[in-house]
């Protein structure tokens, strides 16, 4: 009888493969609009859509470090029609920021395709009296407690990489959260922070007006957006890397047949000229891997954020 039940299963797995799309598919972001995510998936979407022949509806889901939207996708049928947008804060960061959460992001989602990586770039007011990295750092050091940087947030990834900058370089500044990137970046070009970390998007234009100086980025490799920019580790920190990975997710349970199609769909877009251009235009490096790849890096994320978070004290606001 299980042996029966498993062949049906395999079987209705298969069925389901077969016939997707036979509607639209709903992409779910966790986060608010204009945000990176948010714009790769438009980019990716309109893309998939025509190479599917069904709509790709992007639906943005924010609040609460972006838990209910994944919530949303956890609990949603694995047929294949509700697909999540995550990066590492889903499912590498908040499993060990959070003493609760109402999903498991080990258990509850499998992996479809990590769609691209990025950096971080590190940004200071132009008022900031350091020209480079290691006059910022120097500066810091003859003022302690006196600087501070923003961030998107307590446990954010640009919180979590500043504190792993710190804790590399033994500096005292000081923590300022902001409610998203939203708030963060205005701060910061009204000098109510020194420094901070962004993804490209949210401060290129303010960086090419010179409104903010670009000091550093957070990978172990240089950005094509900019190449003339050193790397942390290059500068001090060696082995520092902190570079967001974005990636489509489904609901566990999900046929492996159809996770498998699915994840070859969207890596055909992401490797469309016209995908793969925007995202570079936006510093993101475009991928488009298998799910057992994309399922390899998240559980290393998994296990290495455990410690980063530890390590940081930060605690869910």
């Amino acid at each position: 009888m299980k042996l029966f039940f498993l062949l049906l299963l395999a079987l209705s797995g298969a069925a389901s493969a077969q016939d997707w799309p036979a509607k639209p598919v709903r992409m779910l972001v966790p986060y608010a609009a204009g945000g990176l995510p948010d714009t790769m998936t438009r980019i990716l979407g309109a893309r998939l859509g025509e190479s599917i022949g069904q709509q790709v509806v992007v639906e943005n889901r924010g609040g609460a470090g972006g838990i209910s939207g994944t919530e949303a996708v956890a609990k949603s049928a694995p047929d294949g029609y509700t697909l999540l947008v995550a990066d590492v804060g889903q499912v590498a960061i908040n499993p060990h920021l959070y003493a609760k959460l109402p999903y498991d992001a080990q258990k509850d989602l499998v992996a479809v395709t990590l769609l691209g990586t990025t950096s971080l770039f590190l940004v200071a007011h132009p008022g900031v009296p350091a020209a480079s990295f290691a006059e910022l750092i120097a500066l810091s050091r003859s003022r302690p407690g006196q600087l501070n940087y923003g961030s998107s947030g307590s446990g954010s990834i640009h919180h979590l990489a500043t504190e792993a900058l710190k804790a590399g370089l033994k500096l005292d500044i000081v923590h300022v959260p902001y409610k998203g990137m939203g708030q963060a970046v205005p701060a910061l070009l009204g000098g109510q922070v020194t420094f901070l970390f962004s993804a490209l998007p949210a401060i290129e234009s303010h960086v090419k007006a010179g409104k903010l100086k670009l000091l550093a980025i957070s990978t172990p490799k240089r950005s094509a957006q900019a190449p003339d920019v050193p790397t942390v580790a290059e500068l001090g920190v060696p082995g520092y890397d902190f570079g967001p990975e974005i990636g489509v997710l489904a609901p566990a349970g999900t046929p492996p047949a159809l996770v498998a199609k699915i994840s070859a769909e969207i890596a055909k877009a992401v490797r469309a000229q016209e995908v793969s251009q925007r995202f570079v235009q936006l510093g993101i490096e475009p991928v488009g891997s298998t799910p057992e790849r994309y399922g390899e890096m998240i559980r290393a994320a998994y296990d290495r954020y455990a410690q980063v978070v530890k390590a940081s004290g930060a605690k869910a606001e």
